[in-house]
C-alpha cells in the first residue's frame, strides 16, 4: 500500500504518511456517509391528522350551532334548525368521527351510524306528526343496518370471500327493496299495478348470484382477475 501523495510504501497498520502526513484511505474498511441534506425534524402524522380534524370539528360546529341558536333567538322553538343541526351531524358522524380512531371497527362503527339516523327520522317525523316512523323508518332502516353491517365486518375478518359476501349483500339489498314496497303498502296504503321491487330483487339476485359463481368457479376467478388487474 503506497501514500495516494507521495507515493511513499506504508504499513497495513498505518492510518497517515509518516512523510507527508496525508491520510491513508482503506477502500476496504467501510465508509460512514453523511446525509448531504440538513437533518430536520418535522411533526408526526398523527399530530397533523388530529389538527386538520379540529379544524373541521370546529367548522362542522358552525352550521351545527347557528341555525339553532337564531331561530331559538327569533321564535323561541327549534324546528327546521333541528334538520340542518341532524344532517350536520349525521354527516360528521359518518364521514370524520372515524378518522379520530387509527383502526376503527365497522362492526362498531356502522351500528352507530344507523342508530343516528334511526334518531334523525324519529326526530323528523314527531316535528311533522307523520305517523310513518314505526310503521315505515324504523324496520327499512334496520334491515339495511344489519345488511350493511353484516358485509363491512364479514370484508373486514374474511378479505378472501369478498366475492361471496358482495354477492350475497346484493342478494339481501334486493330482499330489502321488496321490503320497503310491502312497507308502503302497509304504511301509506299506495298500491302500484306494477310491482317494481321484483324487477330490482331479480336484477340484483342475478348479479349477486354471478359473483359467487364467480367466486366458486376458480378459472374464471383468475382469467377475471387478471383481465381487469386485481391483485
Amino acid at each position: 500500500m503506497y501514500c495516494i501523495q507521495c507515493g511513499v510504501e506504508l504499513s497495513e497498520g498505518q492510518s497517515i504518511c509518516p512523510v507527508c502526513n496525508t491520510r491513508v484511505y482503506h477502500p476496504e474498511l467501510p465508509v460512514k456517509e453523511r446525509p448531504t441534506y440538513p437533518q430536520k425534524a418535522f411533526p408526526s402524522e398523527a399530530v397533523n391528522r388530529r389538527g386538520l380534524l379540529f379544524v373541521i370539528t370546529v367548522l362542522a360546529g358552525l352550521p351545527l350551532l347557528l341555525p339553532t341558536v337564531l331561530e331559538l333567538l327569533w321564535h323561541g322553538t327549534v324546528s327546521w334548525s333541528g334538520y340542518v343541526a341532524g344532517g350536520v351531524l349525521l354527516g360528521y358522524l359518518a364521514v370524520i368521527l372515524p378518522f379520530w380512531f387509527r383502526r376503527p371497527h365497522p362492526a362498531i362503527f356502522v351500528p352507530c351510524d344507523f342508530a343516528a339516523l334511526l334518531l334523525y327520522l324519529l326526530y323528523i317525523d314527531l316535528q311533522t306528526n307523520g305517523g310513518w316512523f314505526l310503521g315505515f323508518a324504523l324496520p327499512v332502516t334496520v334491515a339495511l343496518g344489519l345488511i350493511t353491517t353484516a358485509c363491512v365486518t364479514l370484508n373486514y375478518y374474511l378479505r378472501g370471500a369478498r366475492l361471496y359476501i358482495f354477492g350475497g349483500g346484493l342478494i339481501a339489498m334486493g330482499l330489502w327493496t321488496v321490503l320497503i314496497e310491502f312497507l308502503i303498502w302497509e304504511t301509506f296504503a299506495v298500491r302500484a299495478t306494477v310491482m317494481w321491487s321484483i324487477c330490482s330483487f331479480l336484477t340484483l339476485f342475478v348479479l349477486g348470484m354471478m359473483l359467487i359463481i364467480i367466486a366458486i368457479v376458480k378459472p374464471l376467478k383468475e382469467s377475471l382477475y387478471k383481465f381487469f388487474f386485481i391483485g
